[in-house]
């Protein structure tokens, strides 16, 4: 069963399905193959990066395949290029409760190349006990990389679950961490 970038399992074709039935918008898709696997990308009428995930089957019939939506698959090949800030402007419209939400926005302000923890990031947004709340947002992000939930490890600087593997999630922190390395100069230390 395919899983979202950071999250639990989710059936793919339902979910895609309640996204274009929900918005009752033509998606228009994309796949990009990137250094660590294939990955499937879906754009909303107005441009905004509604999934990113891997792309593990082909079941996207209902998506109108497109060449770089909004410029999205331009921005992440870019991104996988070493060009980290790429991604800054792309628009995301990830579903989720308001909560989820303001976990997601301050995801993607976690500087490429620097990591934090979950109780870094429940802090970031206001509510320090809500660490497994917070866990449990980053897990359900449909945007990863773009929504960089591989830049959250555990409280002891451990990397911990990413539905992409782990190898990809230390792919990930390591591409970011020499790129970042690089365009900030040596006084640039990644914060693990």
């Amino acid at each position: 069963m395919p899983h979202n970038i950071c999250g639990p399992p989710t059936p793919r074709a339902g979910r895609e399905r309640d996204l274009v039935k929900k918005h009752m918008v033509m998606m228009r898709v994309d796949r990009l193959d990137t250094p660590i696997g294939r990955m499937r990308l879906v754009v909303d009428a107005a441009g905004a990066l509604k999934h990113l995930d891997w792309d593990l089957d082909d079941d996207a019939a209902r998506l109108l395949p497109t060449r770089d939506p909004a410029g999205v698959t331009s921005a992440l090949r870019a991104y996988f290029g070493g060009q980290l800030e790429a991604l800054e402007g792309l628009l995301v419209d990830g579903e989720g409760t308001d909560f989820q939400r303001r976990v997601w926005a301050a995801l993607r302000q976690i500087p490429a190349g620097t990591t934090q923890s979950y109780g870094d990031l429940a802090r970031r947004i206001g509510s320090p006990a809500a660490v497994r709340a917070v866990g449990a947002a980053n897990g359900r992000n449909p945007i990863g990389v773009v929504v960089p939930c591989h830049r959250v490890i555990g409280a002891d600087g451990t990397l911990t679950g990413y539905a992409g593997g782990l190898e990809r999630k230390r792919w990930l922190l390591a591409h970011e961490a020499r790129h970042a390395t690089r365009a900030l100069g040596p006084l640039f230390a990644p914060s693990r």
